[in-house]
């Protein structure tokens, strides 16, 4: 097992590039086997959740390869439409073959999902979606059994839960109804870019969709699919990732190769805690030169503030003089990191889902642990301002979503390597 050794207090300074989104290759790649015909995904970025889709592709009868960025998906005509447990439960995005598999063969049995530890996110409007498509879902044994007996059909369909929309529902139920009869109208469905992008990639393959980024979207049902060839979007939480990071170190960086519009909430956040950020056509300059002003920020569906750069964010506001509060309204246990913060110096107290933070003039290095992907990077990023040296332990869950890290940093000036435990 790996740990990352930080040495603070050094300004980031220089040029950074953005890879691939993560949350848009994982659903991508699964929507490939919604066709028998080869396809090709570019810009993936090289992580372990990308490789542990590989495998589970592979395991499903498929052939797959991952070689410098791009995926190579060959299905052929005979899917098994069976998911083990053993690559479902390390990954939650491993669920999004549950829509491709019932529509492609008419079956699935997919294990329930396993992942980061950020409280509970059940599958039940996975589940009612496919349902209202026609399948008839069973769950036993840790496995989710779904049977489509007669051709699935178009539906209107309802996706609002308790905490907002559903990216990962809204992805498999789109892929099961791209090869439906007729219309299927999905309401209150997820408006996140990744949608967005996994819409194109099926409208490439074949498919009829409309509306989405929005809470509407709209499938007509065709026949078959075909292979294609696509580039999927950079990863925004990457991308504001690095933009926290100079903010923090009061430095200057360049975020390159990244689509500034889908940063809109993290920027207006920033500009007022008194980030300058200068926006251009694929890039945002991040400067910061004077002091930091405490903001209050609540995580909300896109095009709200990520969830999953609440953690990122609280670093920021634990060196920013002032009280600032943070509310988590879609996973309202996500807080685990607040702990570990709280042994680098910083003052945070939860009251419900929400984090109190008291503003201190200094963070101090000290070995903290990692307890899933985003507060990884949060601890990475409070690590660069802390005074004397910062262990990061488990980083295996920074290997889930953040490729090149350590180069990356190191490139912006940071003092960062990686040594064995």
């Amino acid at each position: 097992m790996d740990k990352i050794v930080i040495v603070g207090g050094r300004k980031l300074k220089g040029e950074v590039e953005i890879s691939g989104a993560k949350n848009s290759a994982l659903p991508i790649m699964a929507a490939t086997l919604l066709a028998e015909e080869e396809s090709i995904i570019e810009n993936v970025p090289d992580l372990r959740d990308i490789h542990t889709m590989i495998r589970l592709l592979r395991a499903l009868g498929a052939k797959a390869q991952y070689d410098n960025g791009r995926v190579v998906v060959r299905p052929g005509k005979n899917i098994k439409p069976i998911a083990p447990y053993k690559l479902v439960s390390t990954m939650r995005a491993s669920v999004c073959v549950l829509g491709p598999l019932l529509a492609r063969t008419g079956s699935a049995q997919v294990s329930l999902p396993g992942g980061c530890v950020i409280g509970p996110r059940p599958i039940d409007l996975h589940l009612k979606g496919l349902e209202g498509l026609g399948a008839e879902i069973d769950v036993q044994h840790g496995y989710v059994n779904a049977q489509a007996k007669k051709k699935l059909r178009g539906h209107d369909i309802y996706l609002g839960g308790s905490f907002g929309s559903s990216v990962l529902a809204t992805d498999n139920v789109m892929m099961a109804a791209v090869l439906s009869q007729g219309t299927t109208q999905i309401e209150s469905a997820a408006c996140e870019p990744e949608v967005v992008d996994l819409a194109r990639f099926l409208k490439k393959m074949g498919a009829k969709i409309s509306g989405e980024g929005s809470p509407r979207i709209e499938i007509e049902g065709v026949k078959k699919l075909r292979g294609a060839h696509y580039a999927i979007i950079p990863d925004r939480i990457e991308a504001a990732t690095y933009i926290f990071s100079a903010a923090m170190t009061a430095g200057d960086v360049l975020v390159k190769k990244m689509e500034p519009s889908h940063q809109n909430a993290v920027i207006d956040k920033l500009t007022l805690s008194g980030v300058r950020l200068q926006k251009s056509k694929n890039s945002i300059r991040v400067r910061r030169t004077g002091k930091l002003r405490p903001v209050d920020v609540t995580t909300l569906p896109y095009p709200g503030f990520p969830t999953d750069l609440q953690a990122q964010m609280m670093a920021l506001m634990a060196v920013t003089p002032g009280i600032s509060v943070i509310t988590e309204k879609i996973y309202p246990d996500r807080f685990m990191h607040v702990s570990e913060l709280n042994r680098m110096g910083s003052k945070i107290f939860i009251e419900g889902s929400s984090a109190i933070v008291h503003g201190v003039k200094h963070l101090s290095g000290a070995p903290v642990m990692a307890s899933d992907l985003r507060a990884s990077a949060a601890l990475v990023i409070a690590g660069l301002v802390a005074e004397g040296t910062t262990e990061v332990h488990r980083v295996y869950h920074l290997d889930r979503g953040y490729e090149k890290l350590e180069t990356k940093f190191t490139s912006l000036g940071a003092s960062i390597h990686r040594e064995r435990e």
